[in-house]
């Protein structure tokens, strides 16, 4: 079950009631986003579970149900882990609203996830396809995630700008050929530090240093390999002992040529891909 911390607003009043000149984006921390023009709306990649303590503890809040969204043409998922494929997360969004799923094959055939909610059917993508959801071109492509299976990244085109999501990807020798074939205006890549997390499923359960995103010197190198007009890090708000502070990327990046930008958001934050800078709530606009 889904238990939002923000009850209806967030996704209603802020997300839905958003009349984007262009493609805006809005976080949902980890590393799920809900993408939207003013007539087409994709999730990516939305986990809005618990967590599973002691193992994975959330640090952050659930901003939404996915039973309380009405807009959804379609939900990207890059891999398998449950932060990413989450068909408690996915389920409502593509019954109730009527979206695609599109997930890779190991994504659907091993999902890290053993609960009680049946992983709604899917479209199986893989690195190279490319296809439209209403006004936005979707492309897949090649990931270098050492702790997944078939990890896909995507490119989302749209006549405002095009955005990049990496999943949890390292430095891949494909983002050079990612650069070639798209200009990206707006890139996002999981950032963190090595963390003893608390692997609940050994017996009896141990600690283990776990190193699952980039740290300050692969987030630059990711940025430099896709030519990054603006980088935004992420999932480093979501998981205790393996966060980390985003503001000190900067110093990493000061002497390369990209990012041009270090756009650093907060749960709920709202960016829109055409400029930089963090779009006020709704609320705060009228």
């Amino acid at each position: 079950m889904v238990h939002s911390t923000w009850g209806d607003w967030f996704v209603q009043d802020e997300i839905e009631a958003a009349d984007p000149d262009g493609l805006a984006v809005w976080y949902l921390g980890c590393n799920g986003y809900v993408l939207r023009t003013a007539e087409t709306t994709i999730y990516l990649d939305p986990y809005l579970g618990d967590g599973s303590p002691p193992r994975t503890i959330r640090m952050i809040p659930v901003p939404m149900d996915p039973a309380d969204a009405t807009l959804c043409d379609a939900v990207l998922v890059t891999h398998e882990h449950i932060d990413h494929m989450h068909p408690p997360s996915h389920r409502a969004l593509v019954e109730e609203c009527g979206g695609d799923l599109y997930a890779p094959a190991a994504s659907q055939d091993a999902p890290n996830y053993d609960g009680d909610v049946e992983a709604p059917p899917a479209e199986t993508v893989a690195p190279g396809d490319d296809f439209t959801v209403g006004d936005l071109s979707i492309h897949v492509r090649g990931a270098n995630d050492p702790d997944a299976e078939e990890p896909v990244t995507y490119v989302v085109e749209h006549e405002s700008g095009t955005f990049f999501a990496a999943g949890d990807s390292r430095p891949a020798d494909e983002f050079a050929d990612i650069a070639d074939e798209f200009d990206i205006d707006l890139g996002v890549l999981a950032y963190g530090t090595v963390g003893n997390v608390f692997h609940t499923e050994d017996n009896p359960p141990e600690t283990y240093p776990t190193d699952w995103y980039n740290d300050g010197e692969q987030v630059v190198e990711a940025a430099n390999q896709l030519e990054l007009q603006r980088l935004m890090p992420v999932h480093w708000d979501m998981w205790k002992g393996v966060g980390s502070d985003p503001k000190v990327i900067h110093e990493h990046a000061a002497s390369y040529e990209y990012p041009r930008v270090v756009e650093i958001v907060s749960i709920g934050d709202r960016v829109d891909v055409g400029e930089p800078g963090v779009v006020q709530l709704q609320d705060r606009r009228e």
